[in-house]
C-alpha cells in the first residue's frame, strides 16, 4: 500500500523541526544542482533559517550569486517599466477619447449659462423657453430658501448677543450699587471713628439800647399832630426822635 498524503503544517517540536529542516534544506540543494547541470540554467538560491542563519548556493561560483541577482534585479525593473509603458499608453488612449467628449460637455454648459443670464435665447422654442423658466423658478425658491434661513440665524444671534449685553450691565449695575453701599459703609465707619467738634453757634448780639428820652416824648408828639399850626416842628421831630418835644416848643417861642 502506499503512503498516505502528509498533511503540511509548522512542526511544534523544535527538535524534529531542526532536524527536519536540516534534510530538506539538503535536498533542496541538490535539486538546485541538478536543475543547474542538467539544464544548463542559472540557479541561485538563499535560505535562512529560523535562527537567522544564511544558506545559500550558486550554479557556480559566489561571483554567480552576485550576477544572478544583478541580472533578476534588472529584468524586475524592464518589467515595471514595460508595466507602466503599457498603462501610460491605454491613459493616452482613454484621454484621446475622452478629450471629444469633455468639450462638448464644456459647450453644453456654457450654452445653459448663457440661457440662465437671459442670452441667446432667440433660437430657443417654446417647450425649451418653458423648462429653462421652470429651471430659473427652482433656483430663485433655493435662493430665497437659503437666504430666509441665514436672515433667522442672523436675527437669532442679533437676540442672543443683545440678552447677553443685558445681562452683563445688569450685573454691572448690581456691583455699582454694592460698591456705592460700601463706600457708605466705609464714610459711616470713618465719622463714627472720628467724630468731628460740633458747630459753634455764635452768641446773639445784643440789641443797642434805645436812647433816653425825657417822659412825655410820646404825648407830645401826640399833641403836635393834633395841632395843625406847629407843622414845622412836627417835622423836625421826626428828624430827630431822640430830642423832647416841649424842648421844641420853647425853640418855637
Amino acid at each position: 500500500m502506499g503512503r498516505g498524503k502528509v498533511e503540511l503544517k509548522r512542526i511544534e517540536n523544535k527538535i524534529s523541526r531542526q532536524v527536519t529542516f536540516s534534510k530538506r534544506r539538503s535536498g533542496l540543494l541538490k535539486k538546485a544542482h541538478e536543475i543547474s547541470v542538467l539544464c544548463d540554467a542559472q540557479v541561485a538560491l538563499i535560505v535562512f533559517s529560523t535562527k537567522g542563519k544564511l544558506f545559500e548556493y550558486s550554479s557556480t561560483d559566489s561571483s554567480s550569486m552576485e550576477s544572478i541577482l544583478e541580472r533578476y534585479e534588472r529584468h524586475c525593473y524592464a518589467e515595471r517599466q514595460l508595466v507602466a509603458t503599457d498603462s501610460e499608453s491605454q491613459q493616452e488612449g482613454s484621454w484621446a477619447m475622452e478629450y471629444p467628449k469633455l468639450v462638448a460637455k464644456l459647450e453644453v454648459l456654457q450654452r445653459n449659462m448663457r440661457h440662465y443670464v437671459g442670452e441667446d435665447v432667440d433660437t430657443l422654442s417654446l417647450r425649451e423657453l418653458q423648462h429653462l423658466e421652470q429651471q430659473l423658478d427652482v433656483a430663485l425658491k433655493r435662493i430665497r430658501s437659503k437666504k430666509n434661513q441665514l436672515m433667522h440665524e442672523s436675527i437669532s444671534q442679533l437676540q442672543k448677543n443683545e440678552k447677553a449685553m443685558v445681562d452683563k450691565n445688569n450685573h454691572l449695575a448690581k456691583l455699582m450699587k454694592e460698591n456705592d453701599k460700601k463706600v457708605m459703609e466705609q464714610q459711616k465707619m470713618q465719622q463714627q471713628q472720628n467724630p468731628s467738634p460740633a458747630f459753634l453757634i455764635p452768641a446773639p448780639t445784643p440789641l443797642p439800647f434805645p436812647p433816653l428820652s425825657i417822659g412825655g416824648t410820646y404825648q407830645g408828639r401826640e399833641l403836635q399832630i393834633r395841632d395843625e399850626s406847629n407843622v414845622q416842628a412836627e417835622g423836625e421831630t421826626r428828624t430827630n426822635s431822640n430830642i423832647p418835644s416841649w424842648m421844641f416848643t420853647h425853640i418855637a417861642e
